[in-house]
């Protein structure tokens, strides 16, 4: 609600849909490329890695070290997105058209273009690290 107190102390001015306010923008962003770092790759064959989530990086098996590199990796770079695509996100959003589970999509894929795979499998090729 955007309001004031008039003169007599009565609240005056107009309530403001949630799921299309400025504050709605800002719980949906805030925190969110921290969440990236709950992931990481795994390998999956000599070819493949997968993202992966981590319940616990203490019972996490391989290289703990490279495991966490590759999930700041993830989250800076989550970071870097949001940052491109913040403003055509937040209008989108009060214009009411994102919907629930639907945010990653957009900006993933819609806003950003970098997403074009639908699985959540990476091929590599050889010359890749």
């Amino acid at each position: 609600m955007r309001h004031r107190l008039d003169s007599k102390g009565q609240r005056k001015g107009k309530v403001i849909d949630y799921r299309v306010s400025e504050l709605r923008v800002v719980e949906l962003l805030v925190g969110l490329c921290d969440k990236m770092e709950d992931y990481t790759l795994e390998k999956v064959d000599s070819k493949r890695y997968e993202w992966v989530r981590v319940e616990s990086w203490d019972n996490l098996s391989g290289n703990k070290q490279e495991a966490k590199a590759y999930s700041k990796d993830l989250s800076s770079y989550c970071g870097r997105l949001l940052e491109e695509t913040e403003d055509e996100l937040a209008k989108l959003i009060k214009k009411g058209s994102v919907k629930v589970g639907g945010l990653s999509k957009i900006l993933c894929q819609d806003l950003s273009k970098h997403c074009k795979q639908s699985s959540d499998s990476h091929e590599v090729d050889a010359d890749d690290n």
